[in-house]
């Protein structure tokens, strides 16, 4: 009897955990989901939240607002505000796929686009619904949170585009030309600065020889762009490999693993006067060909200047 309880409390601990690193929004509907134990109960549940749902103009079925790879039609769109956070709207042309977008909707409007991206794609399985839904809906679920992961990196890079200044923004559209084009020129200048110590300057080979080619983009652009005093780059790819969107993501590493998961520790005096939300958006507005044509998925990121760091 022990053993049995001892085995439910240990799950149950596990479910939190997983709970508690969704965003409080996204908490709250699976909490929601969770506390009806009948599946038939949770798919009409489900339905109500389709009901629920606010139109969105059919000028907004455009081809880039389309999910691709959906049984049914479905268009996402996202509005970025002045206080970083992204709000959506949704529609589909079937009930049940309109309740799971109403799901992702309601779950990730007011979020930061760092907070959307962090999401895992597994978090379906907290609410209860994976087993009454088909292979092809489950994989259209999937489809709309990844498409909304794009959304969000790409409306969180142009807004900082649009707020630096001209020259910083040209030097910014730059940034990765001149990484392709002169990337043993930028280890050079990586192993010059005070960076030396807490961020070791690239290897002597090349990026398509490396056996981490987008951790080596990734040090060497933040490098050069924020010249750190400390920068720390931690691999975290591995904790996601099992997940069903990260294994078809096998070509940015040797052997097969991908680069999808990094933990990035940032200290730059660039940061001086900027919010949190502004320094996010530079780092993935330098990391754009990486989050989008690279496979790099999400990033969980630790900015500070360095008289933060003196004043803690």
């Amino acid at each position: 009897m022990s053993s049995s309880v001892n085995v439910k409390e240990k799950m149950h601990v596990t479910r939190a955990k997983k709970t508690s690193d969704l965003p409080q929004s996204l908490q709250k509907i699976v909490g929601a989901f969770q506390m009806v134990p009948d599946p038939m109960a949770r798919y009409k549940q489900l339905l109500f939240y389709a009901t629920k749902l606010a139109p969105l103009s059919t000028e907004d079925h455009t081809p880039e607002n389309k999910v691709e790879g959906c049984v049914s039609q479905v268009w996402v769109k996202p509005d970025l505000r002045e206080d970083g956070k992204v709000y959506w709207q949704a529609d589909s042309d079937s009930q049940l796929t309109k309740g799971l977008a109403a799901l992702l909707v309601n779950g990730l409007s007011g979020c930061t686009p760092e907070e959307i991206c962090r999401v895992e794609p597994n978090f379906i399985e907290m609410l209860g619904l994976k087993q009454s839904l088909t292979p092809s809906r489950n994989n259209g679920f999937l489809n709309m949170l990844l498409l909304m992961q794009r959304k969000s990196r790409a409306l969180a890079a142009s807004s900082f585009k649009k707020e630096t200044s001209g020259s910083h923004a040209d030097s910014l559209d730059t940034q990765n030309e001149v990484m392709d084009a002169a990337t043993s020129a930028s280890s050079d200048q990586a192993a010059s600065t005070s960076t030396q110590a807490v961020a070791p300057a690239a290897k002597s080979t090349s990026l398509e020889e490396s056996r981490t080619p987008i951790q080596d983009r990734v040090r060497m652009k933040l490098t050069d762009a924020l010249k750190p005093i400390r920068l720390e780059i931690v691999d975290d790819s591995h904790k996601h490999a099992g997940h069903a969107a990260m294994r078809s993501m096998g070509a940015g590493k040797a052997e097969g693993a991908a680069e999808t998961h990094f933990h990035v520790a940032v200290i730059s005096a660039e940061f001086e006067g900027m919010p949190l939300v502004k320094r996010h958006r530079l780092i993935y507005q330098l990391l754009d060909v990486e989050l989008s044509t690279m496979g790099l998925h999400a990033l969980s990121l630790d900015t500070k200047t360095p008289s933060e760091i003196a004043s803690t």
